[in-house]
C-alpha cells in the first residue's frame, strides 16, 4: 500500500506501470425507489476503485459497453487516467454517445477513487486542491404543484435551504396500457399561477427554480414564460429538448428566465454551443453521464471562462454525490450542487447498510473528506440483496402520452 507522500513503507517512490488493473465487476442494485448501476475496479494491489454510471433505465446497455471496455483495461496502469479516457473514446470508428459515454463515467471515477487511495489523498487533491471545505445544495420540494409545494418550501426554509427547486403541473393521470397522461398546455398555466404564489410566500428568501424535463415545446415554454411574474424564478431547467442548439436559442430570445441545461449532455462537445453562444446560465453537468471527472473538469473551465456557474445533476447515491462533491471542490464556478434526500424529499438513495461511509450530510451542505479517494465504501453483500431486475412493465409508467395516444417527452 503507498503512503501519503507517494512512498511504500520501504521508502521506494512510486512509478507509474507498477499498478494494474485486475477486473472490472459490475454490481448493479436498488437503493431506495430506484437502480444504481455502480462498478468496482481491481488492481493486483488490492487496491480499488468505484464508479457509477447515470443512464437509469438503460442499464442493461450500459452493461455491454462495460463488458466490452473491461477487456480494454485489464492490465493498463490506472494511474494513467487521461490516456485511458482518450482510449476508451477513440480507439473505435463510432466514437462517443450516452451509452458509452456513461460506461466511460463509470470507469474514469473509479480510476480517480484508486488513485487517490494509492497516493492518501482525496479525490479534490488530484483535481487541484479545494475551494470550499463543504458543497452548497439545492432541494427538492416533491410535493404536487399547489398548497402542498408552498408548505414543502417553507419546511425548508425553516430548516436552513436557501435554494428550492419545484416540479410542473402533471395530473397522476394513467392510460389504459398504464402509461402516464401529459398535456403540456394543461399545465403550463397552473404550473405558473401556482409559481407565482410560491414566490410571493417566500420573498427574496429563496432561490427558486423549476425541472420541466423537456416536456415542452418552444411555443409552449415561451408561453410558460410569460405566465410568469418578473422576479419569479431564478432557473427554468430543461424546458425542451436539446438536440437543436437553434431552438434554445429562439427561446433565449423570448425570456429573460435564466436556463440551467446540460444534465442529457455526454461530452464536452455538447456543452460547446450552449456555453459559448450563452445559450445556459447554468451547467447542468452530471458527472456520471459527461465522461466522468477527466471530461467534467474541462467543463467546469469552458463554463469558467464564460462566467457560468456549475449547477450539477445529481440524482443518484453517494457515489455520484461524492464524485460530484470532489468536482465542486476543485473548481470556483459553483452555484448548488443537487441533492435528492431533504426533509420535502425521502428516496433512501443513501442507504447506510449499502453505503455504510459516504460523505457527511448536513442539511443544505454537503461536507467533504479528506479520506483518500472518494470517501465512500460499499458493502457488495448489502447490494447483493437488493436485486437488480430491470422491469420494462414498470417502466412503461415513465412513458408519457397525450390523450390521443401520440408520445410525449417524459
Amino acid at each position: 500500500m503507498t503512503h501519503r507522500d507517494g512512498n511504500d513503507p520501504a521508502g521506494n517512490t512510486r512509478e507509474e506501470g507498477n499498478v494494474k488493473i485486475t477486473d472490472l465487476k459490475m454490481v448493479p442494485t436498488k437503493v431506495g425507489y430506484r437502480h444504481q448501476l455502480i462498478i468496482k475496479i481491481e488492481t493486483d494491489e488490492g487496491i480499488y476503485g468505484l464508479g457509477e454510471s447515470g443512464l437509469s433505465f438503460r442499464e442493461l446497455a450500459v452493461m455491454g459497453a462495460l463488458r466490452h471496455y473491461r477487456e480494454l483495461i485489464i492490465g493498463r496502469d490506472p494511474f494513467t487516467i487521461g490516456a485511458i479516457w482518450q482510449d476508451l473514446y477513440r480507439s473505435q470508428y463510432f466514437e462517443g454517445g450516452r451509452v458509452l459515454a456513461a460506461a466511460i463515467s463509470a470507469i474514469d471515477i473509479a480510476l480517480y477513487d484508486i488513485k487517490g487511495k494509492a497516493l492518501g489523498v482525496p479525490v479534490y487533491a488530484l483535481l487541484g486542491g479545494k475551494h470550499r471545505d463543504y458543497v452548497p445544495l439545492f432541494a427538492t420540494i416533491g410535493r404536487p404543484v399547489g398548497p402542498a409545494m408552498i408548505e414543502g418550501a417553507h419546511e425548508l426554509l425553516d430548516a436552513g435551504w436557501t435554494a428550492i427547486r419545484t416540479g410542473m403541473h402533471a395530473p397522476h393521470e394513467v392510460n389504459a396500457a398504464g402509461e402516464g397522461v401529459f398535456e403540456p398546455w394543461e399545465s403550463v398555466g397552473e404550473t405558473a399561477r401556482w409559481l407565482n404564489r410560491l414566490r410571493e410566500a417566500v420573498g427574496d428568501r429563496a432561490m427558486l427554480g423549476i425541472d420541466y424535463h423537456h416536456r415542452l415545446t418552444v411555443a409552449e415554454a415561451a408561453s410558460f414564460c410569460q405566465k410568469l411574474g418578473r422576479d419569479t424564478l431564478d432557473f427554468l431547467e430543461e424546458p425542451i429538448r436539446d438536440e437543436t442548439p437553434e431552438a434554445y436559442e429562439a427561446l433565449r430570445r423570448m425570456t429573460h428566465v435564466p436556463f440551467a441545461i446540460g444534465e442529457e449532455f455526454a461530452s464536452k462537445w455538447q456543452f460547446l454551443q450552449y456555453i459559448e453562444r450563452g445559450i445556459t446560465q447554468y451547467v447542468r453537468l452530471d458527472v456520471c453521464n459527461v465522461g466522468g471527472l477527466t471530461e467534467s473538469m474541462k467543463v467546469a473551465g469552458w463554463a469558467e471562462a464564460h462566467y457560468v456557474d456549475l449547477m450539477p445533476h445529481n440524482p443518484l447515491g453517494p457515489i455520484c454525490s461524492a464524485a460530484t462533491a470532489h468536482l465542486c471542490a476543485a473548481v470556483p464556478n459553483v452555484s448548488f450542487m443537487e441533492i435528492r434526500e431533504s426533509p420535502t424529499e425521502k428516496t433512501g438513495f443513501y442507504d447506510e447498510r449499502i453505503f455504510p461511509v459516504q460523505l457527511r450530510l448536513d442539511g443544505p451542505r454537503l461536507w467533504l473528506s479528506d479520506r483518500p479517494g472518494l470517501g465512500v465504501e460499499f458493502d457488495e453483500v448489502a447490494a447483493g440483496h437488493a436485486e437488480f431486475v430491470p422491469n420494462l412493465e414498470a417502466e412503461r409508467t415513465h412513458y408519457l402520452r397525450r390523450r390521443d395516444g401520440s408520445i410525449t417527452n417524459w
